[in-house]
Formats: C-alpha cells, structure tokens, sequence
C-alpha cells in the first residue's frame, strides 16, 4: 500500500464534512471540526473553490456549500452501478457469514425477480436460480418491496389481482397480506414461513438507493430443520447488514 498523502487525506475530511448538517460550512467550522491550523484550511478552501469542488455562498460570505464537480463525479459513479453485480458481491460477503442461501430481487408489477444469488453449503439447502419470478405476496423479499410502496400504488397493483396460493402457508387473503404489511413496516423486515416453499423459511431487508428509494431487497433463506426463533433474530440482523452494505455501494447514507 501506497503512503498517505496528507493534503489530500485533509481536503477529502473537509468534503466529507458536508455530508453532515446544513450542507454548509464556514472556515471556522472546518477548524473546529478537524482540528487544522486556520491557514491550511483557508488553503485547502481557497483550492476546492477553485476547483469547483466548493463554492463561496455569495450573500454569506465566508461561508461554501459543494459544487458543481462533486455533482458530476457522483452522477459519473451512478451510470456505473449494476444492481445486480453489486447485490451479487454483497450476498456473497452475507453467504459467507450465515452459510445460508442469500437473495437479492427486485419487484416487478406484482411479482420478484431475483437478480442475484449465492448458495449455501449445506447439503440440504433452499433450490433456486437467479432470474426467476415468484410472486411478491409469497415471499419475504416480496413483500418487503410491497411494504415499501405508497399506499396509493400498493393499492392500484393489488386491485382486482387474485392471490395465487403457491403452499398452504401462502396469504391469500387481501386483508391478511396488507395486515402483513403493515407490520413489515414497523418492524423494517420481512418474514415468510413456508409461503413459496413448504421446506423453507425467509428473512428480508429493504435496498436503497442513493436518493433514498427502496429499489430492491437483500433475503437469507433457510431449510426449516434450521429454522427457530434465535435463528430469525440472528438472521434479520444479518439480512439488515447485510441490506445496508448494498445499499451504501447505491449511494445511500
């Protein structure tokens, strides 16, 4: 590894510093913050502004906001995220840590589309592809994506639509799944109990992306013969985790 070069390392905290607040900041406000000498930071000012990187509030003078650059850099990192390469690296790191099967999916007028995933090493494991469709109300990433609607939109998609029963266990009632949702949203995960398959049990977590939209959802699957209570706690921890980490590589804080 490369040494550290401290004018930049010091020019990133003060950009990063906008991240926080207002989304200004004054000289003052950078050296009480960091702790630099006055006249490094009104250097490091000067040369952001300079650069496009900060940009002097002409009716507060003394005071920068972010410019233009930092918009073009981040609009630039966009274009080059893939949804579902990224989901594909983050439900392996999950994989890795609960040794069970991890998806990622995101929804599709009333249906998931799983868009990546990474087995579990077990012999006895949940059977799926990537690629494949189920519909959202019988499954854990399903309604998580469906929780995450406005009310007004989960109730345009779910008018007329007849809830296909893919096991016993699938809600098949209106007002049962919206009763479902309602507590998808207070708890900020989703569970599903032998919904899609009878041998298998779910957790799910919302995806974000960087303007704060829910645009996929991360799941841990697991055969019942390692299915308990403790084990859907640790679990929606993890799918939680794991959720965020992705969620951070889509921009989002």
């Amino acid at each position: 590894m490369g040494r550290l070069v401290p004018a930049v390392t010091r020019a990133m905290d003060i950009l990063e510093l906008f991240l926080d607040g207002d989304g200004t900041l004054t000289a003052p406000d950078v050296i009480r913050r960091l702790g630099l000498p006055r006249t490094t930071v009104h250097e490091l000012l000067t040369t952001l502004a300079a650069r496009s990187y900060l940009v002097a509030l002409p009716d507060q003078p003394g005071r920068y906001r972010l410019g233009v650059r930092t918009y073009q850099l981040g609009s630039r990192y966009a274009e080059q995220l893939d949804l579902a390469a990224e989901g594909q690296q983050v439900a392996r790191e999950v994989a890795e840590t609960c040794d069970e099967t991890v998806h990622v999916a995101v929804l599709e007028d009333t249906d998931v589309i799983y868009i990546a995933k990474v087995d579990s090493t077990h012999a006895v494991r949940m059977v799926s592809a990537a690629g494949r469709r189920l519909p959202a109300h019988c499954t854990s990433v399903g309604k998580m994506l469906l929780a995450m609607l406005p009310r007004t939109e989960l109730e345009a998609r779910l008018a007329g639509r007849e809830l296909v029963a893919m096991t016993p266990g699938s809600l098949t009632d209106p007002a049962a799944l919206r009763a479902e949702l309602d507590r998808v949203r207070e708890r900020g995960t989703a569970v599903e109990h032998r919904e899609s398959n009878p041998d298998v049990s779910c957790v799910a977590a919302p995806v974000r992306d960087s303007r704060g939209r829910v645009v996929a959802a991360l799941s841990i699957s697991v055969p019942m013969i390692r299915w308990s209570d403790e084990r859907e706690s640790e679990l929606a921890q993890l799918a939680s985790n794991g959720a965020n980490a992705l969620s951070a590589r889509l921009g989002h804080r």
